[in-house]
């Protein structure tokens, strides 16, 4: 065995020594270790392929020290703890790689990176831009459903068919429709983006001078979807109205508020009327403005919605068409979506507009994926799996561009920054230890009127939601207001159990706010713009995959004066420097601060440069060893 550093982590070693045996009963029989390892294998033998008919030499396999980092980077979206990338490199076993892929994808750190995607993808917010309704709900299914791997052919119909109330967990996926609430005709254009790769949104207007959709083909499309409305909008909208207006800026028109905007506005009623009519701009000659037209699918197998009656169930249908009856166009753009994630580089770019496999680079290899995220039942977990297995995966970084146009050369792995939410988590790991260990952040279901928690220990907004939802007549909406309203200012009820909840509620706000040192993916969307993470690039929320990796001279200014010097650098309880208890000298102690940061040791150069500033600047040194490294390219950047 090797010897990297003195203090070897004894159990943290042994759980790695024993990650097979772990991955054999974490792992459904569709995730078989032999069939994963196979599939792997023809992956690689497709690029073999492709490297013969380009004439490209084979790339070097990388060594240990940067696939350790690459693999933690790229599948939980951190950097391994000082103790885990030392357990590592001091294994002696040919198979240690499967291992670590095997002990990292059965990890909490594996859903929460994957969640910092989907929330990117859907774009999903805490809030809505410039109204006081909440997300919440819909935040959390999404967050629990990616927690659970489910698979992605189920999560896209269960937010494309859904309906129903937004605070109960069965039928809180109907954010995906409210979050746009208004806007159907922008958020059809999202969906075929996002699950299709077909870009549709010039058709909203005009047929699409650039590709083959008209108009028509969009409005007929929209069709299914079209009906959307809250839960017995008609006689509620009314009602709410009237009551605010004659109670305006009182109690009773915040009532009003609480209940239209957290409870209504959450709710989704019908399934989609599979009509819609033409709009009164509508200049072409297979339609007249206004004239109404029924649901039909423009390409793939033909779906049909009656053109002489309304229909209940058009997103039912309009999701299962996009699930199973586009040939392999849903299963290959997710797949290329996965490829880029773990690869670096889409086999084709841009990854949300589909190619056919014919007219890309590899044509074999684009079928073959497709295939494989259908016999891996849409599992996301095991298909990536799949490809950190591969020697693709393993191969040392290009620094040079691609050689092929349009796609990836699949000649080592492009050099390229860490996203906003891998240099947050990979701080954090270094400021407080290994954030997997948190919990995820609960669903807050607390009623909250005039911005202050009510009815704690009593009521919930999930309980609240369904007994509204459940009024039927004007008559009984008014009197359920006025009842809540006295519920909610009735304080001298208030038990000493309802004040430990209510207490309770604000830890949990607080543990879970802006400031807390957890996993990007628990704190607040969009992160605030004075954030570390809207700093470097996480994404808006307002448009898909709109998160970037640009540079900026903030950035530098943060790194130096904000966040890794107070909490990093300066402070002496940061979990990085616990890894140098025990080291008796200096170069010990410098090698720690190497593994611990850059997950490898320092070269002969390397060491004497560290010995000569601890040297030069006592105890202090350790602390500048420490902001270099954070802020040198190697650590910021992907290898």
């Amino acid at each position: 065995m090797k010897r990297i550093i003195s203090y070897t982590a004894l159990a943290a070693l042994s759980a790695l020594g024993h990650l097979h045996a772990q991955a054999s009963q974490a792992f459904k029989p569709s995730e078989d270790p032999k069939f994963l390892k196979n599939a792997a294998l023809q992956v690689d033998q497709y690029i073999a392929a492709f490297y013969r008919s380009k004439k490209l030499p084979v790339p070097q396999v990388t060594d240990d020290a940067t696939f350790l980092r690459r693999a933690f980077l790229v599948s939980i979206g951190r950097i391994p703890t000082a103790e885990e990338a030392t357990s590592f490199l001091e294994i002696e076993d040919p198979t240690k790689r499967e291992g670590l892929v095997a002990y990292l994808l059965k990890s909490q750190g594996f859903s929460s990176h994957m969640t910092n995607w989907a929330f990117d993808l859907l774009r999903i917010a805490d809030k809505r831009t410039g109204r006081n309704a909440t997300n919440e709900p819909y935040r959390h299914w999404v967050r629990m459903a990616i927690n659970d791997n489910m698979p992605w052919d189920q999560l896209t119909n269960s937010l494309l068919a859904s309906s129903g109330d937004g605070w109960d967990m069965k039928s809180a996926g109907v954010g995906y429709y409210t979050r746009d609430l208004g806007m159907p005709l922008d958020n059809l254009a999202n969906t075929m983006r996002v699950f299709l790769g077909t870009r549709m949104e010039c058709a909203q207007c005009h047929d699409d001078p650039f590709g083959k959709t008209e108009r028509h083909d969009f409005y007929q499309l929209a069709a299914f979807t079209h009906g959307q409305s809250p839960i017995q909008q008609g006689f509620a909208d009314k009602t709410l109205k009237e009551f605010a207006q004659k109670q305006l800026q009182t109690p009773e028109y915040y009532t009003t508020k609480l209940l239209e905007d957290k409870v209504y506005e959450l709710s989704l009623g019908g399934g989609g009327v599979g009509q819609i009519p033409l709009p009164n701009d509508y200049q072409y000659k297979d339609g007249k403005p206004g004239e109404v037209v029924a649901g039909h699918t423009p390409f793939g197998q033909t779906v049909r919605m009656s053109d002489r009656q309304m229909a209940d169930d058009g997103r039912k249908k309009f999701a299962q068409w996009v699930t199973t009856k586009t040939g392999d166009q849903f299963s290959s753009v997710i797949a290329n979506r996965m490829w880029k994630r773990v690869m670096g580089k889409g086999i084709y770019d841009p990854v949300d507009t589909y190619l056919p496999p014919e007219k890309t680079n590899t044509p074999d290899l684009v079928t073959y994926l497709a295939k494989l995220m259908v016999s891996v039942n849409y599992d996301l977990r095991a298909f990536q799996h799949v490809l950190l297995l591969t020697k693709t995966f393993q191969f040392a970084t290009n620094p040079n561009p691609s050689v092929v146009e349009g796609g990836d050369d699949f000649n080592g792995r492009k050099i390229e920054r860490l996203a906003a939410e891998q240099l947050w988590d990979s701080l954090i790991t270094l400021a407080a230890g290994d954030p997997d260990k948190k919990p995820i952040r609960p669903l807050d279901d607390t009623i909250y009127f005039l911005n202050k928690p009510v009815l704690v220990g009593r009521k919930t907004m999930t309980q609240l939601s369904k007994e509204v939802l459940a009024i039927k007549s004007e008559q009984e909406l008014t009197s359920y207001m006025s009842k809540l309203l006295a519920e909610m200012s009735d304080n001298s009820t208030r038990s000493s159990s309802d004040s430990m909840m209510m207490s309770s509620t604000a830890s949990v706000k607080g543990t879970y706010n802006r400031d807390a040192k957890i996993r990007a993916s628990e704190l607040p969307s969009p992160a605030p713009r004075d954030h570390f993470l809207y700093l470097f690039g996480s994404s808006d929320r307002e448009v898909i995959d709109s998160a970037n990796r640009e540079p900026n001279v903030g950035q530098v200014l943060s790194l130096m004066n904000g966040f890794v010097q107070r909490e990093l650098v300066n402070n002496p309880n940061a979990h990085l420097y616990k890894s140098l208890v025990g080291a008796e000298t200096p170069q010990e102690k410098i090698r720690r601060l190497y593994i611990a940061i850059l997950n490898r040791i320092p070269n002969d150069k390397e060491m004497a440069w560290m010995l000569e500033e601890v040297k030069a600047q006592g105890e202090d040194g350790y602390k500048n060893i420490v902001s270099a490294l954070v802020m040198s390219s190697e650590f910021i950047f992907l290898q």
